[in-house]
């Protein structure tokens, strides 16, 4: 064993040889400005101000998400309400709240690599791509493009007093027109949970009478499908991941037409909706046990 091993065999480190009071000596003779000291201090103060607006983003994002389900819940009442304008008009509405915080977003990320604080926002601009594809294909029966997304996601200065309060120190000007792009990720991964509120809607509507929306919804989740199929695995993998959860609320929509098919004149429609909900239970037993 060579002099530098203890008993235990491990090796001693060098400040070992010294004792607790030299070395408390030698952090009291560390000047604190020297240009070590400096450096260190100016990435401190930097790395704080990162985090403090990654936590910033993190609870926006938490208010978009939010927002953006009570406008999905909204949007819901679409069937069952006598007047579907009106509910429309109300989802628009918070839509644009939906934005006005999006809105905080942008100004945030003004001089910022958005892609170091994407995971920060990622889940409220998925729940918000979920929540205006839901209201455009009510409205247009289609999807929406990301194109017209991010249209929507451009501001101007007349917005700029509503959020000058929410901006860093940092940023003494600002533009007069800014934007926050939804990212091809994002707009694919808020349309693939699209497809269970369809599925959703199918169910509902059919409880409220209307047997020709599922037909239309079955072809419309099926083309969603077809285009995820040509993704396959060669796409990211949260995008892959929701190919199974799309695939089984297009199985529930399809099982709802057959039901209505082939027994739709021996139902009544009052039950339809009954026997759709137990079948799908049906449905999610199966897959469970596979």
């Amino acid at each position: 064993m060579s002099g530098k091993e203890g008993s235990g065999g491990f090796r001693k480190r060098k400040h070992d040889n010294f004792s607790h009071g030299q070395r408390r000596e030698e952090k009291e003779n560390v000047n604190p400005s020297s240009a070590l000291m400096t450096s260190f201090k100016s990435f401190q103060l930097e790395l704080d101000t990162r985090h403090d607006k990654y936590e910033r983003l993190v609870k926006l994002s938490r208010d978009i998400t939010i927002e953006s389900k009570r406008t999905i819940f909204l949007l819901h009442r679409f069937t069952s309400a006598p007047n579907g304008e009106e509910i429309l008009n109300e989802s628009e509405v918070k839509l644009d709240a939906v934005r006005r915080k999006i809105k905080q977003v942008a100004q945030e990320l003004i001089g910022e690599d958005m892609y170091q604080f994407h995971r920060a926002i990622s889940p409220g601009l998925q729940e918000y791509v979920e929540a205006v594809s839901f209201q455009y294909f009510i409205r247009t029966r289609s999807l929406i493009s990301v194109e017209e997304i991010n249209k929507q996601l451009i501001f101007t200065a007349e917005d700029r007093e509503e959020t000058t309060n929410m901006t860093s120190n940092s940023h003494d000007k600002q533009p007069h027109t800014w934007s926050l792009k939804v990212t091809p990720v994002d707009y694919l991964l808020g349309v693939a949970d699209l497809t269970g509120e369809l599925m959703r809607l199918c169910i509902s509507s059919v409880g409220n009478g209307d047997i020709d929306t599922p037909f239309e919804l079955s072809q419309f989740l099926r083309q969603i499908y077809d285009g995820f199929t040509f993704i396959g695995n060669t796409g990211p993998y949260e995008v892959s991941k929701k190919l199974y959860t799309l695939k089984q609320s297009l199985a529930k929509v399809e099982n709802a037409c057959y039901t209505l098919k082939v027994r739709g004149s021996e139902i009544p429609k009052h039950m339809l909706a009954d026997v759709f909900s137990t079948k799908t239970e049906l449905i999610d037993q199966e897959e469970g046990l596979s």
